[in-house]
């Protein structure tokens, strides 16, 4: 299972399942990417998951497609 760098499994990704991920079959990555925030923050912060950064979750991640409380709660920051 291939998961993106957002955390969401690639084929669970709603532009993977509608063919419209811009990486194609390899899913997200770490890079410049016009189409996911989030891929292009981690490329700038130089981690390979957004959760590996220290600011997460971050209001980049408030865009989504992770649930933003999900997130606060995996990050053991939820209220």
């Amino acid at each position: 299972m291939k998961i993106g760098v957002c955390g969401i499994a690639c084929e669970k990704c709603p532009r993977m399942i509608s063919g419209t991920c811009p990486n194609g079959s390899v899913g997200c990555v770490p890079k410049d990417n016009k189409f996911c925030k989030v891929a292009t923050c981690a490329f700038r912060k130089d981690v390979t998951l957004c959760f590996e950064c220290a600011e997460f979750p971050c209001e980049t991640t408030k865009k989504g497609p992770i649930v933003y409380e999900y997130c606060q709660f995996i990050a053991g920051k939820s209220k």
